[in-house]
């Protein structure tokens, strides 16, 4: 083996990552938010999230990207401590799906259907229609596709080039001598966590393993602890990644660590107890990669059925470690930068966030509402506490989803965080004019002003359909209903209908002596207010329409709504002005 041998297999090492993580993360863009909804809602018992925990690592490819979104989503207090055991078992499993696919390089038959299944025979086809898809399709899920497909032709590529590269050191004795010392277990165990710690990547170890066992000279006896250190080699990502995080996201790098230690001691103790009383006759014949792929599997798979009835206990292990401070706060991230690594849940969370967000605008703007009819400090405080709360919603949920915005993201994902950007500056608007109501009661409070009954009653009605309008725009983002959104535009014209006439109104009662200039200026304000409450429920409800029907013309969109007659529109708008109708005030003609 010379010099360029070498080069050959640094080459095929970079090919064989990159090919991984372009594989990776166009899989996971596929998968889009429906990761994090999975991570929420099938974590109730063991037995999913051990199912879960391998569907979606062999949906990313990736057990260590896996433990990193885990110790994003507890340190934002997303998912409990508990809910991650069986999700990191079973991401141990899901991982040995890559070792049987990289094992395909070891078929050697005359075959000709058996040939097709070597990658080097498959994969520059897989290439070319990767490619097709890619060149099509400038987006969507076909292009993503089609990434993944290149993706892995290059994996496949990187594995070929070191099968080539190491394929002189089945000749060399000195190489030989090096694998005779690694059939020590505790050594074998000692440089596949260390290698694996250091590329952070046990399938892509896995594969360097099973390009060497090519060569024809390493054994099951090699193999074996090697292999089971590769697993405790993963664990580096983990623990890197609970830097700078709250006790309970230290707490799931502690249960990733106590697992793959406690399972691989478990099972070198068993496996050469055993060895030791009926000498196994397989641990000196050469292992070829289905052979590295078995293994895999079994001994993670084992120690999956070893340690799940032992989950409480790991969880206990993990407080044991990381103790309780009865002194510090737990504080959770808004959203844990770290889940940035996988845009699809930080996109899925931000929209949680908003929606949380919407909920807080509507519930102020009520709080202040309330306050017109009888003014109280708490609730006062409440408000100002709240719109407070909605400036930082805006500030680092738009710093977010700009960062994500520059991701590679699916269509779907694409348009969340499209929406998000339009209708967070909204919400936090809504949250000022509920401040500027509060001043308005303020002052209605401390000067005593009282309306005429007429114009009760006309506030009245507009607070009820303010009110209303705030619901319905709420409920259609929070559940994604189109047809409620759309009834907002229809009630929001009504508003501005009922707004003027209240003007109107106010404008003839002054003439007759009924109110005063002073009750006239906080009625401006008042209904200004209201009216500008009223377009932000408009701009948010068009946002919706928009980014799901991918307009982005909301000037357009509005305009050919009211010029072409649209039936429903009409429908909805004249419910709405039978529902909040106010008696126009005349001047008496004498």
């Amino acid at each position: 083996m010379d010099i360029f041998s070498l080069f050959t297999l640094c080459g095929g090492v970079a090919f064989f990552l990159y090919g991984m993580s372009l594989m990776s993360s166009r899989l996971e863009k596929l998968a889009g938010g429906r990761l994090e909804q999975m991570l929420r809602k099938m974590t109730d018992n063991r037995f999913k999230s051990l199912l879960l925990g391998a569907g979606i690592t062999i949906a990313i490819q990736s057990s260590s990207a896996m433990t990193v979104m885990l110790v994003g989503l507890v340190n934002s207090g997303i998912m409990e401590l508990g809910q991650t055991v069986g999700v990191i078992m079973g991401s141990n499993v899901g991982t040995t799906l890559t070792a049987w696919i990289l094992s395909l390089s070891g078929i050697d038959s005359s075959s000709f259907w058996l040939q097709l299944l070597k990658p080097e025979v498959f994969s520059p086809l897989v290439a070319l229609a990767g490619m097709i898809l890619r060149t099509r399709n400038k987006s969507g899920r076909r292009r993503s596709a089609g990434s993944i497909m290149v993706g892995f032709a290059i994996l496949m590529t990187g594995m070929e080039m070191m099968k080539n590269a190491v394929s002189p050191l089945a000749d060399m004795p000195e190489f030989n001598a090096i694998l005779t010392a690694f059939t020590n277990p505790f050594l074998g165990v000692l440089v596949g966590a260390v290698f694996t710690g250091v590329i952070q990547s046990s399938a892509a170890s896995v594969g360097i393993l099973q390009a060497l066992s090519l060569t024809g000279g390493i054994s099951y006896g090699v193999a074996l602890p090697i292999i089971m250190g590769q697993n405790i080699g993963t664990c580096v990502t983990a623990l890197l990644s609970s830097i700078g995080v709250n006790r309970n996201a230290r707490r799931v790098s502690v249960i990733h660590i106590s697992f793959n230690l406690i399972g691989t001691a478990a099972c070198l103790a068993a496996f050469y107890g055993s060895d030791l009383i009926f000498h196994y006759a397989f641990m000196d014949a050469s292992i070829d990669p289905a052979g590295i792929a078995m293994v895999h599997s079994v001994f993670n798979i084992a120690t999956t059925a070893l340690l799940l009835p032992f989950s409480k206990q790991l969880e206990k292990l993990a407080y044991v470690v990381v103790k309780e401070d009865k002194q510090e706060t737990q504080k959770f991230s808004f959203i844990d930068q770290r889940l940035l690594a996988t845009p699809s849940v930080a996109i899925a969370e931000c929209a949680n966030k908003t929606v949380d967000m919407a909920r807080l605008a509507e519930d102020t703007i009520l709080k202040s509402l309330s306050l017109l009819g009888k003014y109280d400090e708490k609730t006062a405080e409440e408000v100002v506490g709240n719109e407070d709360q909605l400036d930082r919603y805006e500030d680092q949920l738009g710093t977010l989803l700009v960062q994500l915005s520059g991701k590679a993201l699916s269509d779907e994902d694409s348009r969340n965080i499209s929406k998000q950007l339009h209708t967070i500056g909204d919400f936090e608007r809504i949250g000022d004019h509920a401040v500027n109501l509060l001043k308005t009661a303020q002052e209605i409070h401390e000067k005593d002003i009282r309306f005429s009954g007429q114009a009760l009653e006309e506030l009245k009605i507009l607070l009820s359909a303010l009110r209303d309008i705030l619901r319905v725009t709420t409920k259609a983002f929070a559940e994604e209903d189109l047809p409620l959104a759309a009834r907002v535009e229809p009630l929001e014209q009504v508003i501005d209908g009922l707004i003027a006439d209240i003007k109107s109104n106010h404008i003839v009662r002054l003439q007759k002596g009924h109110c005063t200039i002073e009750m006239g200026f906080v009625l401006s304000d008042l209904l200004t207010n209201c009216e500008r409450v009223s377009d932000h429920c408009s701009n948010i409800a068009v946002a919706q329409i928009e980014t799901a029907q991918s307009l982005y013309q909301a000037h357009e969109y509005l305009n050919a709504l009211k010029s072409a007659g649209d039936a429903s529109f009409q429908s909805a708008f004249e419910n709405y002005c039978r529902q909040y109708a106010i008696r126009k005030e005349t001047v008496d003609a004498s």
